[in-house]
C-alpha cells in the first residue's frame, strides 16, 4: 500500500533558492470527489498519472504513474479543470530530510510553500530557519483548492503569507 505522510509550511524569505535546482511542474484536476483526487502532472519532460486517497491526520493513500508525455499534455490541456496548476518545484535535502519547495505561478502567484515526506507521522524533524508557518491541515494551500480558489484571489493575497 502506498501511503504519503507529509507535512506542509510556508516559505519565508530567499535563503531556499541557492540550496536546489527547479524543475518545471504544471499540474491538473481530471476529478476531485471530496478528498479523492486524479491527477495529470508533466514534470519536466515526463508525464504523471496519480490517485490520491483521502487525507487522515497527515496521511493519505497515494498512487503514482508514469504515462506518456503526449497522453499527458492532452489530459492536461483537454480534460483538467482550469485553471491549471504552475509551478518550479526544488528539491532541497537538510539533515536526513528532502524538502520539496514549490513557488507558485500564474494564477497563484506569489505563494511559495515547502511540503517534508515523512517516514511516519510521528517523524521528528528540525526545520531549517527559512521554514514558516505550517499549514498542513489548511485546505486553502492544497493544490486541488488553488484550482478552485487561486492566490491570486485570495482577499489580501500578501497580508496571508507571513514575511
Amino acid at each position: 500500500m502506498a501511503v504519503e505522510i507529509e507535512r506542509k509550511f510556508l516559505v519565508q524569505g530567499d535563503a531556499w533558492r541557492s540550496l536546489g535546482q527547479g524543475v518545471c511542474y504544471r499540474q491538473g484536476y481530471i476529478a476531485t470527489v471530496g478528498d479523492q483526487t486524479v491527477r495529470v502532472r508533466v514534470a519536466d519532460n515526463a508525464g504523471y498519472l496519480t490517485l490520491k486517497g483521502p487525507t487522515v491526520g497527515n496521511a493519505r493513500l497515494e498512487f503514482e504513474y508514469p504515462i506518456p508525455l503526449a497522453e499527458a499534455m492532452q489530459l492536461l490541456d483537454d480534460l483538467c479543470d482550469r485553471p491549471l496548476i504552475e509551478k518550479t518545484r526544488y528539491t532541497i535535502s537538510v539533515a536526513d530530510v528532502v524538502w520539496e519547495v514549490d513557488e507558485f505561478h500564474g494564477d497563484n502567484q506569489g505563494l511559495i510553500l515547502a511540503e517534508v515526506e515523512l517516514a511516519d507521522e510521528q517523524q521528528q524533524i528540525d526545520l531549517p530557519g527559512w521554514i514558516g508557518q505550517e499549514v498542513s491541515g489548511d485546505r486553502r494551500y492544497y493544490n486541488t483548492s488553488l484550482v478552485n480558489h487561486p492566490f491570486t484571489q485570495w482577499a489580501d493575497a500578501g497580508s496571508e503569507v507571513p514575511s
